[in-house]
């Protein structure tokens, strides 16, 4: 137990000084199920694209905090009460919203655990630690959850305008090199304010409001979806859903003990106490460390798709506006199957496809709303006079198809 009165200080590149001083966040930060986060790189495999990109969920996690209490201490100033237990609470969600995230943050996401969201996954891991803290962490999971009686809350820790996105989109930025994604978070959360229990913007906030709304758009094309980025995934994605269905086979497999039980997961089965016991110790190194001897088992395909990941020798990717054809798919996994002199179930393995969508303005969740000098309560759209509806809404889909670029494909 960290005893009262202590501070410990991490020196963050973004921010700056970053200092703990409440004995609970403290606690957390040295769980080991927290501690795990130094082991999953924030941006999946965007370091192939760019090198840079090596910072992990644990950097993520206290940048939001600290940007958590920046918030709540200036809508504090506001006029807004916030109790010194609601503080702590609000601060110890935030550095627990992705506690629940697998090797490699997203990427792996449904493919380990199939089905499953990694929120999901946090509430089932924040629970066992609110156990084992004696309830410490009741109100926190109240506000993570969205049933404690204030939402603002709640809308501090996942909405569009959340502290969550605003690290995210600054420290992703910082380490791709990617200038799109600079932000002004400091600026937005000065401008923030509640009014009956909603979260609110300053109207002098609009403009930073929609760089930020821009900056995401953009970050996901150009960092999140990018089409290599996409191409690495699918290839990741391809083998574990091998793996597991060798595993289903009663193939022998390398593994560490964690790896092991989340590759033999019963959808049937459903969260079992065990397999979130797995699942709170596996990271980036486990599906590395398989991926690196897989690349030598008996299984071609497997030992394929491994040493593709591991030289960077990435699937060919080709996106477009319009829907794939099926013929086109199809015809992608003949090629490859006669390519490779593989069975076309061993040839699909090779070839994925999928789509992606962005939109600037996500109404699903959650309106940002600003306060007008006037007192006067706006919506987003009705405040900006730079992002129409129309335009802000569009959600714009890209449908992809991935393969060994030594295939020719017409």
């Amino acid at each position: 137990m960290t005893t009262a009165g202590y501070s410990k200080i991490f020196n963050d590149p973004v921010y700056g000084f970053i200092t703990v001083s409440d004995p609970l966040h403290q606690q957390i930060i040295n769980h080991p199920w927290f501690q795990r986060l130094r082991r999953i790189t924030q941006g999946g495999l965007s370091h192939l694209v760019y090198p840079g990109a090596h910072h992990t969920r644990f950097h993520h996690a206290l940048g939001a905090m600290h940007l958590m209490e920046q918030a709540l201490l200036v809508i504090q100033r506001k006029g807004t009460a916030i109790s010194p237990d609601e503080m702590q609470a609000g601060m110890a969600a935030v550095l627990l919203h992705d506690v629940g995230h697998g090797p490699f943050s997203h990427t792996l996401e449904g493919v380990l655990i199939p089905g499953v969201h990694h929120e999901t996954l946090t509430v089932e891991i924040m629970q066992k630690l609110n156990a084992e803290f004696n309830g410490a962490l009741t109100l926190a999971i109240q506000m993570f959850l969205g049933t404690h009686p204030r939402p603002f809350f709640n809308q501090l820790i996942a909405s569009q305008l959340d502290v969550d996105r605003l690290d995210y989109l600054r420290r992703d930025s910082f380490y791709t090199g990617v200038a799109e994604g600079v932000i002004g978070s400091e600026r937005i959360i000065k401008m923030m304010v509640v009014a009956q229990d909603e979260l609110l913007v300053e109207e002098k906030g609009i403009y930073s409001v929609e760089k930020f709304l821009i900056a995401r758009r953009l970050m996901y094309w150009q960092v999140y979806l990018h089409k290599t980025v996409l191409g690495a995934e699918a290839l990741m994605h391809q083998i574990f859903r091998r793996a597991r269905q060798l595993a289903a086979n009663q193939v022998d497999l390398f593994g560490t003990p964690a790896l092991i039980r989340v590759l033999n997961f019963n959808e049937h089965s459903g969260l079992e106490v065990d397999l979130i016991q797995a699942f709170a110790h596996l990271d980036d190194y486990d599906a590395m460390a398989a991926i690196k001897v897989w690349s030598s088992h008996p299984d071609r395909v497997l030992s394929q798709l491994c040493s593709r990941l591991l030289n960077r020798q990435l699937l060919k990717v080709r996106i477009q506006s319009e829907p794939l054809s099926q013929s086109l798919v199809e015809t992608a996994i003949a090629t490859v199957s006669a390519h490779f002199s593989c069975s076309l179930d061993e040839a699909g393995f090779f070839v994925s496809q999928g789509s992606v969508s962005n939109q600037t303005y996500d109404a699903e969740k959650g309106p940002i709303r600003f306060f007008m000098k006037s007192g006067e309560i706006r919506d987003f759209f009705s405040a900006s006079d730079n992002l129409s509806v129309e335009n802000a809404l569009n959600k714009v889909r890209k449908h992809f198809v991935c393969y060994p670029k030594e295939v020719q494909i017409a």
